[in-house]
């Protein structure tokens, strides 16, 4: 009689797998994504109740969604909480802490130098560099027009228009795109414009040209 095979104990598969030997470019070369942010050089400016603490964010990357792959701006803590709100008004993201505003330091009559002490702004540095990071790092926030402007243009523009960054046309390539694509499959595109509202409003205009009756 034979022995059942199905009682037989599983033997684990212990044999190295072949895997390709790895060459000085895959060893040393740039990772295929990254994205680096510091947060660093904290400089005080001001005299007396109008001083504050400005930090240099420099950004690394070569993500194809950011414009520029390498950038440096300046920013101060109140920059850092207008891109909280902006990221918590309009995306659908849990956005993480600032470190506190530290209102103890605020005091007046302190024996050290409140906010400005250097413990404190190491501190504050080093918190919003994980701040930045984790933000920056996720995929949701990297469409967030709020978000490239905070890491790459030089002055926050308060009065912006909030959305998605993306890549813009000039009216003249968008009416030629607009009346190549009604021409090659009119249906698709409709179809495609109806679940983008934005460039639907940006295309109305030639949409009434190309479709009205001559």
């Amino acid at each position: 009689m034979q022995p059942d095979k199905m009682s037989e104990p599983a033997v684990a598969d212990t044999r190295r797998l072949n895997s390709k030997p790895q060459d000085l470019t895959d060893a040393y070369g740039p990772p295929s994504n990254f994205l680096e942010i510091d947060v660093f050089d904290p400089q005080v400016v001001g005299v007396g109740r109008q001083r504050y603490t400005i930090y240099k964010v420099r950004m690394r990357t070569n993500l194809p969604i950011f414009k520029l792959k390498d950038s440096c701006v300046t920013r101060r803590y109140s920059d850092f909480e207008w891109l909280k709100k902006e990221l918590e008004r309009d995306s659908k993201i849990v956005v993480p802490p600032l470190p506190g505003k530290a209102l103890k330091r605020q005091l007046p009559f302190r024996s050290d130098e409140g906010l400005f002490e250097d413990s404190f702004i190491e501190e504050r540095r080093s918190g919003l560099e994980q701040f930045i990071n984790k933000i920056a790092g996720h995929p949701l926030a990297q469409n967030e027009r709020c978000l490239h402007m905070f890491l790459q243009e030089a002055e926050i523009d308060r009065n912006y228009i909030p959305g998605k960054a993306g890549i813009f046309f000039h009216s003249s390539m968008m009416t030629s795109l607009v009346l190549h694509l009604l021409q090659k499959d009119g249906c698709t595109f409709f179809i495609f414009l109806a679940t983008h509202q934005k460039l639907l409003f940006c295309c109305q205009d030639v949409i009434m040209m190309t479709t009205s009756p001559k």
